[in-house]
């Protein structure tokens, strides 16, 4: 069963390869995803990455947390689901 991983406090140059490698250390990355602004299409300092395995998950959560990373110390955690958005505008 994949994991998906919440990945805060990005280099705003860092890339989806660069996130890829980082965490390919621990296990097989499925995906990576960075969140960018649709206006300016730059990107928002945070992201996302699935891995295949759960122990290479928390195993990469355990280990990148608070590490340093293209200058800036990461901040890694288990995603939480995310929550409906009420698009109702009155």
């Amino acid at each position: 069963m994949s994991k998906k991983i919440y990945v805060g406090n990005l280099n705003y140059a860092t890339t989806e390869d660069e996130l890829q490698n980082l965490f390919g250390q621990y296990g097989t990355v499925v995906s990576t995803n960075i969140v960018m602004d649709r206006y300016t299409n730059q990107s928002k300092g945070f992201g996302f990455v699935e891995m295949d395995a759960d122990d290479a998950a928390e195993a990469a959560i355990s280990a990148l947390n608070d590490k340093e990373f293209n200058g800036r110390n990461l901040r890694v955690n288990e995603a939480k689901p995310r929550k409906p958005r009420n698009n109702y505008r009155y």
